[in-house]
């Protein structure tokens, strides 16, 4: 049985379903936690089939009932958590004049919400074990974004949750950071080409040109940091938000 537990969100996909596997080779147990409950049961299918050890959860991270249901199944599923990465996030992008309330709460809601109901509910089962891991994922857009006022809000408001949080948790041995990707390719990035009116493939070229690496990033590469900061490696590691953006932000 893995001697960790860890509750990724917005894991069927992407960022997240490549930091579940990710995870899961580093010896956790995973809940993989989404929206889409079939989704998440299938990316928990290809870690079980693996070798790993995983359960798929259908959850609304901005709903408060859902998030207790989802730890309280882990818990008794996997029997512990000890590993947190907030990771559920959606997109409404558009210019100020032509945003929404709906486009602006929506966004709020999964991002900030989630990751505060999310963070509350593990928590108290970090406290009673004196040890705990939270990584919440940021983004580069954290800086400003024309056409993502909500998404870049959101973003910055997860860094300065990260902090706060490390300053309160931190004396129960819990510690919490963020990673903040930049251009990933990923099913939310092609989404993006798509409004844009290009292909994913020239968006991605056209990144890799003005990125010092030359080159957009893969879920991998996030799932790689993610899983030092989750690790004993970082032990010493609490409050910081790492960019993972080939250097775009230099």
């Amino acid at each position: 049985m893995p001697s960790r537990t860890a509750f990724v969100t917005g894991a069927a996909r992407g960022i997240g379903a490549a930091t579940a596997a990710r995870l899961a080779e580093d010896g956790c147990a995973v809940a993989v936690v989404d929206l889409d409950p079939a989704a998440a049961m299938e990316a928990a299918g290809k870690i079980n089939a693996a070798g790993g050890t995983a359960i798929g959860i259908g959850c609304d991270v901005s709903d408060e009932t859902q998030v207790a249901d989802a730890v309280a199944r882990t818990l008794a599923d996997l029997g512990s958590l000890d590993v947190l990465v907030n990771n559920a996030g959606v997109l409404r992008d558009n210019l100020l004049f032509k945003m929404s309330v709906d486009d602006w709460d929506t966004v709020m809601s999964v991002h900030l919400r989630g990751a505060f109901l999310c963070s509350r509910a593990a928590q108290k089962h970090m406290v009673d074990n004196r040890s705990g891991a939270i990584v919440n994922t940021s983004s580069v857009s954290a800086l400003g974004n024309r056409g993502q006022a909500n998404y870049a809000a959101a973003k910055a408001g997860i860094q300065g949750l990260t902090r706060t949080l490390a300053m309160e948790l931190g004396p129960f041995g819990i510690r919490v950071n963020a990673v903040a990707p930049g251009f990933i390719a990923t099913e939310m990035t092609a989404a993006t080409a798509e409004r844009m009116g290009v292909s994913a493939a020239d968006l991605q070229a056209k990144t890799a040109e003005i990125t010092p690496l030359r080159r957009v990033g893969t879920p991998a590469d996030i799932a790689n940091v993610v899983a030092f900061l989750a690790s004993d490696d970082a032990g010493f590691v609490t409050g910081q938000t790492l960019y993972v953006d080939g250097g775009r932000r230099l």
